[in-house]
């Protein structure tokens, strides 16, 4: 526990460094795609006996969890040896599979790699390495210091992994009381229940918050959006909304699932889509591949970014 908590610190030292050299002022962004933590937590209730998951034989303590350089693997038997840096980092690296999960399927606060081209993946860690991609909270400072034959390995891994459905998203005007947890940055309901207005945010939390902090690859997300945001995305996304935009569906596909090496959007976290057409809209995502988005973002308003991460995450992967 006591190295996780060291690793935790250390991060919120790059963050908060990153954050003020080159990420735009907080007050810009679209709180319900950027976790923060809350100043306010509520207690941990953390077991300190063994943890179990269903279907799985293997068995964890909460630390064992929390260990980000030796992620659990719930279910070994479900896909191909990992190699060294997906399992346990190298040096100050962490491992990759403790934020993307073994089965590549991550969380809201981290990204999907399964079902993405090796080639993708290689070139995002490059714009990491380089600083032409911002990640303040993480992937800035792991791809630094990551080997590129690291880097190809994990590229490769997640490559061969199936994209499966992992959001489901529903359509509400309240949803649970949330809040953004800072053992992991994961947005979970709050332990005393209660419901909220949603109003005009996204807010996606797990189908079952034990499981999804103890890293199960088979226990997803549920999305929340606004009533009609699913339909207003959809237009913007397959006819470009009569001018506003590009329709996403001439580079992704038309069923969204990539082409060459663009990647799939279909079934991805909805707050991780936002966080990329903002990113892709301010500059803190940028490169050569990145060139061709620029106009597809151009002209987006911050409706029309919810809007369009609602509908492409609702899409089968």
């Amino acid at each position: 526990m006591l190295k996780y908590w060291m690793c935790l610190l250390a991060f919120a030292l790059v963050f908060a460094f990153v954050m003020g050299a080159q990420a735009p002022k907080q007050d810009t962004r679209p709180a319900w795609a950027f976790l923060i933590p809350d100043k306010e937590q509520p207690p941990n209730e953390e077991s300190s006996g063994p943890i179990h998951v269903p279907g799985s034989s293997k068995t964890y303590t909460a630390a064992q969890i929390d260990d980000l350089t030796n992620p659990p693997d719930w279910f070994p038997e479900q896909h191909s040896q990992p190699p060294q840096v997906v399992v346990h980092g190298s040096g100050a690296v962490l491992a990759c599979g403790s934020c993307h999960l073994m089965t590549g399927d991550g969380h809201p606060e981290s990204a999907t790699l399964a079902g993405l081209s090796a080639e993708y993946i290689a070139r995002q860690m490059a714009y990491f390495k380089n600083g032409t991609r911002i990640d303040p909270a993480r992937m800035n400072a792991i791809a630094k210091t990551m080997p590129d034959a690291d880097i190809r390995q994990a590229a490769e891994y997640f490559a061969t992994l199936k994209a499966n459905p992992w959001v489901k998203v529903v359509e509400a005007d309240t949803v649970p009381k949330s809040f953004v947890s800072a053992r992991g940055r994961m947005r979970l309901p709050m332990p005393g229940g209660g419901m909220e207005p949603l109003g005009n945010r996204i807010v996606e939390l797990p189908e079952d918050a034990v499981r999804a902090t103890s890293r199960d690859p088979h226990s997803g997300f549920v999305a929340y959006v606004p009533r009609g945001s699913v339909a207003k995305g959809k237009a913007l996304v397959t006819t470009g909304g009569n001018g506003k935009t590009i329709a996403c569906t001439i580079c992704h596909g038309d069923s969204l699932q990539g082409l060459g090496e663009v990647p799939r959007i279909a079934g991805l976290h909805p707050v991780y889509i936002g966080r990329q057409l903002y990113a892709i809209q301010t500059g803190e995502s940028n490169g050569k591949a990145v060139a061709l988005m620029k106009k597809v973002v151009a002209n987006l308003n911050a409706d029309d970014m919810l809007a369009i991460s609602a509908y492409v995450s609702s899409v089968t992967p």
